[in-house]
């Protein structure tokens, strides 16, 4: 049995729990240099703003009456990290699904529901966040419950088997759950994005019930495996076991797109080289290896009379590393002729390739399996960990000044949980 609990309108959420101000009234939070709504409060939705709509484009009519904030995603790293621990505390067994979704085992549990109204109420007194939990046999039922438990947040008495913030679909009688699995449309199921469920209304398939009952080799022959894995956890049979530990990666990107035009090919390496060391941590707290290096660099698409450029390169390591400075060495090297004089670039990037775990390598009679120095980088990382990230830089970043290339972030937050100068003060 399987349980969804998902953070509501998470982002703002974690905004409102230390602005308290902020309750009660519209908030968007901003994409990567204030660009799109990625987070809407109730209010803001009920005023129209869009999910992704570019903030320019909301009239100023309603501009005007949003409480605007610039994504902080260390905030809401934290908050989540908190939440996981709480359900860590008292589920046995949890997948972090995403920042603010997690999967739980209920299996032996009794009084399930009751049981994730408690939890859903300790999330709230212990973090400020509000949730929301659907219960179900399977992990798609479960993330359909979930949606039907919003639904209710917002408009209650409209599913009586919802109650405080928890459906559970596995309490339903099988006329019940095909009310609820009729009143579903299909594009609004978890794996179907737009292009599956316009194909699917196509083919007469427009809500839940009728892909369950659809014919499952029509489906698999049209769709693929993952569909039909999706048709056969809405019968109830679980096709998708819950993933406690993550997947090893294949690759790690991190990217940015700047605030503004760079034309400085200094700014943008020390863009490359801040990308190549959070990249390399990210690397080292997976504990893996990589073999091959790439970047690239794009001018801005969106503005089409300037000069286009959009480079790219990728490169192996003599051997496997999670040195930042063996990587940052070989981006140094990659970056010869790499950018052309007079162009302004939007947008760069690193990625490690071909990672592995140094336990699962091929030994080398004649050399050593990797290269670096690891107890370095440990020290580092744990310095790094304890008093903030940029306490110990490497200078190639340019990590102590206020670089060019860096977000558009006009409405940021304080980093309430992370930075000791920005503590929120208690008036008592």
């Amino acid at each position: 049995m399987f349980a969804l609990i998902d953070g509501n309108n998470f982002y703002a959420s974690c905004e409102r729990v230390f602005q308290p101000e902020l309750r009660g009234q519209p908030l968007v939070v901003l994409s990567n240099n204030d660009g799109c709504a990625i987070a809407r409060s109730d209010e803001a939705k009920a005023l129209g703003v869009r999910m992704a709509q570019p903030i320019h484009e909301v009239p100023p009519a309603i501009r005007g009456q949003l409480a605007i904030r610039s994504a902080n995603f260390t905030l809401y790293g934290d908050m989540s990290a908190r939440i996981l621990a709480i359900l860590r505390e008292v589920v046995p067994r949890v997948e972090s699904y995403s920042i603010d979704e997690s999967f739980l085992d209920l299996t032996g549990i009794p009084e399930r529901a009751a049981f994730c109204r408690k939890l859903r109420g300790r999330i709230y007194r212990w973090t400020g966040i509000p949730s929301c939990v659907g219960i179900g046999a399977t992990k798609t039922l479960a993330k359909l419950g979930n949606l039907v438990a919003k639904t209710v947040t917002r408009k209650p008495g409209s599913y009586p088997a919802a109650l405080g913030g928890v459906a559970d679909l596995s309490a339903l009688s099988p006329p019940a759950l095909v009310e609820v699995l009729a009143a579903t449309p299909v594009g609004e199921l978890w794996g179907v994005g737009p292009r599956w469920a316009a194909k699917l209304r196509g083919m007469g398939i427009e809500t839940a019930l009728q892909l369950r009952d659809a014919r499952h080799d029509l489906i698999l022959e049209t769709f693929g495996v993952v569909l039909a894995r999706t048709q056969r956890e809405l019968a109830g049979e679980p096709c998708l076991a819950l993933e406690e530990v993550e997947p090893a990666r294949q690759q790690i990107m991190v990217s940015r797109s700047f605030g503004e035009r760079v034309e400085d090919h200094k700014a943008i390496s020390e863009a490359f080289a801040t990308f190549a060391v959070r990249a390399c941590e990210k690397l080292r707290a997976r504990g893996l290896v990589t073999s091959a290096v790439g970047i690239f660099a794009n001018t801005d698409p969106f503005c089409p009379e300037l000069c286009q450029h959009h480079p790219q390169c990728t490169t192996d390591l003599p051997r496997p590393t999670s040195d930042s400075r063996v990587v940052l060495e070989t981006i140094r090297q990659m970056q010869r002729g790499f950018l052309k004089a007079g162009f302004a670039y939007k947008k760069a990037g690193v990625w490690l390739m071909d990672l592995s775990c140094p336990d699962l390598l091929q030994p080398d009679l004649f050399a050593p399996i990797t290269i670096g120095d690891d107890g370095l980088m440990q020290t580092m990382d744990a310095i790094n960990r304890r008093f903030g990230r940029g306490t110990v830089g490497v200078g190639a970043t340019g990590w102590q000044a206020r670089p060019q290339w860096g977000m558009r972030q006009a409405n940021l937050s304080p980093n309430f949980t992370t930075s000791l100068r920005d503590l929120p003060r208690a008036i008592c």
